[in-house]
């Protein structure tokens, strides 16, 4: 019988060095692996905004508008200086799911009624059914629609055009000419009437309340004019300032006024009273308002100058409670956008589910979809495996078959599950008190859940080395068991 012993020995060997070497391995990957740096993930049940497409099918985007009706989205574009052979400049007509380009404007007249490419800096107003209300330098005011090669236009007499937006009646706009407003038509660009203010050149308009906010950034006052009368009927100081403007908008469901101003949005209600501000590291160039949700939603361009403290050539979109200025979402970071080479603009799908930006200087549009973080799964080791524990099939010396291993083994994640309660939902095999929503075990030998184990590889990992610990000990007692045994036998049947 002797052969036989360096076989058993051999098996043990194996057996030990196999459980050593799991812990080894299991401990190493989770010790000595580098710990990923935290991500700035949504919290579960959180919404955010992710990339869903970038767009570079509209040339250099200046302005951009979802038309509420036929859905299309416009962009007014100039020319990338980065392709001499190409002049990108003009009225795009994209499809807002992929950026495919439906149509463009490339025939645009001029100050004598010569046809051009040009290009497009401000959208003004939707026309009806479809089509859009559009400015180009120096003085031109433009229609167009999608399929249209060519656009209606004219030009306005005086100085130039500073800012767009819709008119009181059909067939009509409203544009500034530096501290001048004036209504025009738009087929004629003749002006009906004008209002001359102290100074400004921007504006927005809100239609249901018959207002418009003038914009006066370097005297730092907001002007309220009455569109039936076009008159001044109250003024609004803005905070003191460096003048930097970024955009003026108005909330068509409330009537506030929204201004971008130097690294700060200031919002006034209709009736002139300043309700707060929302601040930020970067500069506020354009805000829109989706009435569905009753949400603003801000584009924060970075400065794009590395000498500045805290540049780093990123912007963000920011989205707000419109009524009380509450930011709903963390900030989203847009790569790359700053305002060196151009103000940026956006589009929002009414509901909120798709958020449009530009960047002027990347030559692209980013579509941002509405994301809801999931819920995590469950941590495996919050999660006492169904399965019985390795170590019970190799019962230690002196204990019998089925007599726990020690004390606490009742209460360790090897033990057999608690049946869950009549009525019970939970899987079979599942624990009562685990999370996941089973319910608690009923009855006194149900104690307190266990707390959960922290996230991450090393909180799991001391589960297993445990577990594995444990059957490596097992399977040594075992085998230095039956060695003892095999050796009496060998004694007591050799010679002797």
């Amino acid at each position: 019988m002797k052969p036989h012993a360096p076989r058993v020995t051999g098996a043990l060997v194996f057996t030990t060095a196999t459980a050593a070497a799991l812990i080894v391995a299991v401990t190493a990957g989770g010790a000595g692996a580098e710990p990923a740096a935290p991500s700035p993930q949504a919290a579960p049940g959180a919404v955010t905004y992710r990339e869903a497409g970038r767009f570079t099918t509209a040339g250099k985007p200046r302005d951009l508008l979802l038309h509420p009706e036929s859905k299309n989205l416009y962009v007014g574009s100039e020319d990338l200086a980065d392709t001499a052979d190409v002049n990108e400049g003009g009225l795009y007509v994209l499809n807002p799911a992929d950026g495919s380009v439906r149509s463009t404007v490339t025939r645009i007249p001029g100050p004598t009624g010569a046809l051009g490419r040009r290009a497009v800096t401000r959208i003004g107003a939707a026309l009806p059914g479809d089509g859009v209300v559009f400015g180009y330098p120096l003085r031109g005011i433009g229609t167009a629609r999608t399929g249209d090669e060519t656009a209606a236009g004219a030009w306005v007499a005086g100085a130039t055009v500073t800012d767009l937006g819709p008119g009181t009646g059909p067939g009509t706009a409203l544009v500034a000419q530096g501290p001048v407003l004036a209504e025009v038509d738009l087929a004629t660009a003749a002006v009906r009437r004008s209002l001359t203010l102290e100074g400004g050149d921007s504006f927005a308009v809100d239609a249901a309340r018959k207002t418009v906010w003038f914009t006066d950034f370097a005297n730092r006052r907001l002007y309220k004019v009455d569109t039936e009368r076009l008159a001044v009927v109250a003024t609004v100081e803005l905070p003191a300032g460096e003048g930097f403007g970024g955009f003026t908008e108005v909330d068509p469901q409330t009537g506030a006024v929204w201004v971008g101003l130097d690294d700060s949005v200031v919002v006034y209600a209709a009736t002139g009273t300043r309700l707060g501000a929302l601040s930020g590291k970067d500069l506020p160039r354009a805000a829109r308002f989706d009435s569905v949700t009753g949400q603003a939603f801000v584009v924060w361009q970075d400065a794009g100058d590395p000498s500045l403290p805290g540049s780093d050539n990123d912007g963000t979109l920011t989205v707000h409670r419109s009524a009380d200025l509450t930011e709903l979402v963390r900030p989203v970071v847009l790569p790359g956008n700053h305002v060196q080479l151009g103000v940026a603009s956006l589009a929002v799908q009414p509901g909120a589910e798709v958020v449009l930006v530009s960047s002027p200087a990347q030559g692209t549009i980013t579509r941002l979809e509405r994301f809801v973080a999931p819920e995590p799964s469950p941590d495996p080791s919050s999660h006492p495996s169904p399965s019985p524990d390795p170590s019970a099939s190799a019962p230690s010396p002196g204990s019998s078959a089925g007599t726990p291993a020690g004390p606490g083994s009742a209460t360790s994640p090897a033990a057999s599950p608690v049946p869950a309660p009549g009525g019970s939902t939970a899987a079979p095999g599942a624990v009562a008190g685990g999370t996941g929503g089973q319910l608690p075990a009923a009855g006194p030998a149900a104690g307190p859940a266990p707390a959960p184990a922290p996230h991450g590889s090393l909180a799991s990992t001391g589960t297993t080395v445990l577990s594995l610990a444990g059957t490596a000990a097992a399977l040594t007692l075992a085998g230095w068991a039956l060695i003892r045994f095999r050796a009496g036998r060998s004694g007591r049947m050799g010679p002797g």
